[in-house]
This record gives C-alpha cells, sequence and structure tokens, in this order.
C-alpha cells in the first residue's frame, strides 16, 4: 500500500451560529482548527420549521445591491393635465396631391 495516501484526521472545534462550540473529529482544516457554521440546525428552517430569508451574500444580495437605484414607480413630468390633441393635428400628410393624382392615372 502507498505512505501518505489518506488525508490528516485530527480534531477541530466547530463554532455554531449562537457561538456554542464542540470538538470533532474531520479532515478539514489544519489540527486544532475552528470551523465557523453559517447555517446549522438551530437556524436552518429545515429543522426549525420557521421559514425565514438565510442569505449570507449569495444570489438575492447581489441582485439587491445591482438593482438598488431601480424603483419600479415611473415618475411624471409634470402635473399638468395632458389633454387629447385633435385629430387633424395628428395627420401628417408626406405626399404632395400631384403624387396622388399620378397614382390614381
Amino acid at each position: 500500500m502507498k505512505d501518505n495516501l489518506h488525508p490528516d484526521y485530527h480534531d477541530i472545534t466547530v463554532v455554531m451560529t449562537d457561538g456554542t462550540e464542540f470538538v470533532t473529529r474531520s479532515t478539514y482544516g489544519q489540527a486544532n482548527g475552528k470551523l465557523h457554521l453559517d447555517i446549522d440546525p438551530k437556524t436552518h428552517p429545515a429543522w426549525t420549521g420557521q421559514h425565514r430569508t438565510v442569505d449570507r451574500g449569495g444570489q438575492l444580495a447581489k441582485f439587491n445591491k445591482r438593482f438598488a437605484g431601480i424603483s419600479g414607480k415611473k415618475e411624471e413630468a409634470s402635473d399638468a393635465p395632458v389633454t387629447a390633441k385633435p385629430a387633424a393635428e395628428k395627420i401628417k400628410l408626406t405626399t404632395s396631391a400631384a403624387t396622388v393624382k399620378k397614382k390614381k392615372a
């Protein structure tokens, strides 16, 4: 069998979200190192039964940071009431009367 095939298995300290600690054996990090958890059975909705957003700088935080300056409401240019223009002002003729007569003939 080859030497140094398996990783070092040593004691580490796991720090829960509420600050409690316990010692376990793992291949994580160095001997006597600390592993700080972001989510654990005391705070995760799967174990607590309470739904809440547990976002630690993930996709939701990136989205909110990128689109923070955009509001969903459109601002009006002025407070004056908008009136409809008469139909004669809306229609603009682009051809002259002479070209219309040529097309009809």
